[in-house]
């Protein structure tokens, strides 16, 4: 058994890989596994990942035959993961020489604690922030974790014990995003969630799906929807649930904005299917008064009239400049 496996999910990852994996293979915790998913890569990811694999047996390497997402890839790495402690590193992220080791001498001194944030470090070509913690704490309950964690006051980049990878799997029911929900159950389910100075660097660049113009932008609705059915299922309190349901009525409006501006990404009846869906499953009740009656983001008696205001919203917003 190795102390940490890391997980590694790469597609079309050849411009970062190197980087990526030259941090995971230089760091000062030497009892490592690195699990390397290769997610149905069309570059040069393959050969990169065999020629690591063949200079350092610390490293697994597993192929999806397709693209499936992370959320796939990464549930296939933790069925092999053979660490106390499992971590993911994202293919062009990098992590300092002793992240794993600060993380790993935290959970190893305080039982009762599942989950250890990194460090977080934003950089590009301009040069490294950290990332705008809104909690100056150290620690944190899992119920204030998982609470910070709904619009990311703390991120969610992590080390957990592996036992809740095993019981909570990345959630995959959409291609982008919902992969994100699996670290707010983990919070949920750490008992305590802890930090360390271990740090995680986050590239930010325009090559990430998630900066892109795509269709994929989209699947925010799904998976807002995912995690709100897992709030409920766990019991969460009405206030938590009205938390999230506020986050994503905000989040709807914006992918429906999102949507008007580049229609030529999804056919109209298919992206109105969608937001339909997710407009009928809000708990609207649940809606702070002050943002229900704000334009924009009234729900009114019919998904159509709701729609009809977000085109005259957005209509307004492109008229102003804004």
């Amino acid at each position: 058994m190795s102390k940490v496996t890391v997980l590694v999910a790469a597609y079309n990852a050849e411009k970062y890989l190197e980087e990526c994996l030259d941090s995971l293979v230089g760091q000062t915790l030497k009892d490592i596994q690195i699990v390397c998913i290769d997610d149905g890569s069309t570059d040069s990811t393959p050969q990169i990942l065999d020629r690591y694999a063949s200079k350092d047996r610390r490293i697994r390497i597993l192929t999806e035959k397709v693209n499936s997402g992370l959320a796939v890839a990464r549930n296939h790495g933790i069925g092999v993961a053979d660490g106390q402690y499992i971590t993911m590193v994202d293919a062009d992220d990098l992590l300092s020489a002793d992240a794993l080791e600060r993380a790993a001498s935290v959970l190893d001194a305080n039982q009762d604690m599942g989950s250890v944030l990194f460090k977080l470090m934003l950089f590009d070509g301009d040069g490294e922030r950290p990332y705008p913690v809104r909690s100056q704490e150290s620690e944190w309950s899992a119920q204030e974790a998982f609470e910070l964690s709904i619009d990311w006051g703390i991120h969610g980049l992590y080390v957990s014990r592996t036992q809740l990878f095993r019981d909570y799997p990345y959630d995959a029911s959409s291609r982008l995003y919902s992969d994100e929900n699996t670290s707010r159950i983990h919070f949920l389910h750490s008992g305590r969630v802890g930090s360390c100075s271990g740090v995680y660097y986050y590239r930010q660049h325009g090559e990430s799906m998630t900066h892109q113009v795509s269709v994929r932008r989209l699947d925010l609705v799904e998976a807002n929807t995912s995690l709100a059915h897992q709030i409920k299922s766990e019991g969460q309190s009405r206030e938590i649930r009205a938390f999230f349901e506020k986050k994503r009525w905000i989040n709807l409006t914006g992918i429906c904005g999102f949507w008007l501006e580049h229609k030529e990404l999804a056919d109209r009846d298919e992206a109105l299917a969608r937001f339909r869906t997710a407009w009928n499953d809000i708990d609207k009740s649940l809606l702070p008064r002050g943002l229900k009656m704000k334009f924009g983001y009234i729900p009114c008696h019919s998904f159509r009239l709701y729609f009809l205001q977000i085109e005259f919203y957005f209509l307004l917003r492109r008229l102003l400049g804004k």
